[in-house]
């Protein structure tokens, strides 16, 4: 009887452990969402890309998600900001499903390898495979996908035209993903990278709990 007592009681712990989990769980993906969308509206201009390619920092967010939460939370934040932003879409929602696939990519394989491990170099190595597959992924997908819609706004040439402007030597869209989007999608990842390095830590007591702080 005492021992069936025992369980019960460590059994309303564990549920209540569990329920304070799930709902720290969904209040951190919830907040780091809402900073997602309002960073992603904060975009601006590079001065070594075409004006139609903006940078912005709504990556962030979610990666600090995949670290805290865990890969598929980071991949559910890029989602949640980008079916939000579809609302003031300009692409009919072709540039958010390019940001979604590419910011999934970065997010997953960064949590990923950080949830094997979950330390510092774990972290980096995560993040640094997370940009590099990022910029891969960003070729294909714009080449193939935003691209050829905004194609029908504006033509090939016009699109060509603004990357020879910066560079002359291009001579097609494809050769212009490779020398300038590949490099530049990277280098947005290292960003996000590096600025989680130095804030995860101080946000891991609010993102997952003092008791929980790692």
């Amino acid at each position: 009887m005492e021992n069936e007592q025992t369980l019960t009681a460590q059994n309303k712990v564990m549920t209540r452990q569990s329920a304070a989990a799930r709902t720290r769980l969904l209040a951190g993906v919830g907040m780091l969402t809402a900073a997602a969308v309002v960073l992603q509206y904060l975009e601006f201009p590079i001065p070594v890309m075409p004006p139609f390619i903006k940078f912005d920092f709504s990556d962030l967010p979610a990666l600090l998600g995949a670290f805290a939460y865990g890969p598929v939370a980071g991949v559910i934040i890029e989602l949640l900001k980008n079916l939000i932003h579809c609302a003031a879409s300009q692409s009919a929602t072709v540039g958010e499903l390019s940001n979604f696939i590419l910011g999934a990519a970065f997010v997953f394989t960064a949590g990923l390898i950080y949830k094997t491990h979950k330390n510092k170099k774990a972290a980096l190595i995560g993040g640094l495979l997370g940009a590099l597959a990022m910029g891969i992924i960003s070729v294909p997908s714009n080449h193939f996908v935003v691209y050829p819609f905004y194609y029908n706004f504006m033509p090939e040439e016009t699109v060509l035209a603004a990357y020879q402007k910066l560079l002359p030597s291009m001579k097609s869209v494809f050769e212009s993903l490779l020398v300038f989007n590949l490099p530049f999608t990277i280098v947005k990842g290292l960003i996000s990278v590096a600025i989680c390095m130095l804030i995860y830590k101080p946000l891991s007591p609010i993102l997952k709990g003092a008791a929980n702080k790692q």
